[in-house]
């Protein structure tokens, strides 16, 4: 073998090792808004730890709001919109990588968090499939269908689907 396909061969090594851990241990900052089952409007701000092979740890805070119809005028206004039913909520999630591709990748999303609706504390059990497109940059859109279960709620279960964007922090 000569020295010039060695330098080669330790060239293309070093660039793949450093490429390959370019995921690893990345941190992201991201928003997503949804609609929810029954009436419900979707609100999370979260802190995102990525390991190795896209499994995630996710920080999150959850804002939750459930609109209904004003009895005296029959229509979504904005005080039936904005002051019928508010819940927030701080947990965590750990986030499995199941579905890998060049430029997707898919995680099971379990999670338990705890807060308020402004009158009584509120617990909850977080089950969902988060999908995330990998784009330029580092920006990544993802989409989740989520799956709540609410513990001492208005709404029991919550579930719908949620849209976001996550930017790199690192």
């Amino acid at each position: 073998m000569s020295m010039r396909r060695i330098v080669l061969a330790l060239v293309a090594i070093v660039a793949f090792a450093i490429t390959g851990k370019a995921q690893s241990n990345s941190d992201r900052l991201s928003l997503g808004v949804g609609c929810l089952y029954q009436n419900g409007l979707d609100l999370t701000l979260s802190y995102e730890h990525e390991g190795k092979y896209h499994h995630a740890w996710e920080f999150f805070a959850n804002g939750y709001i459930k609109w209904a119809e004003c009895a005296s005028c029959k229509h979504i206004c904005p005080e039936s919109f904005w002051k019928n039913y508010r819940s927030y909520g701080f947990g965590v999630a750990y986030k499995p990588c199941v579905v890998r591709g060049r430029n997707h990748y898919g995680n099971v999303r379990i999670g338990a968090s705890a807060g308020s609706d402004t009158r009584r504390f509120l617990g909850g059990i977080h089950l969902g499939y988060e999908h995330n497109y990998v784009l330029r940059g580092g920006w990544q859109l993802f989409c989740q269908v989520k799956t709540d279960l609410m513990i001492k709620g208005e709404d029991l279960f919550r579930t719908g689907i949620v849209l976001g964007v996550k930017l790199p922090l690192n």
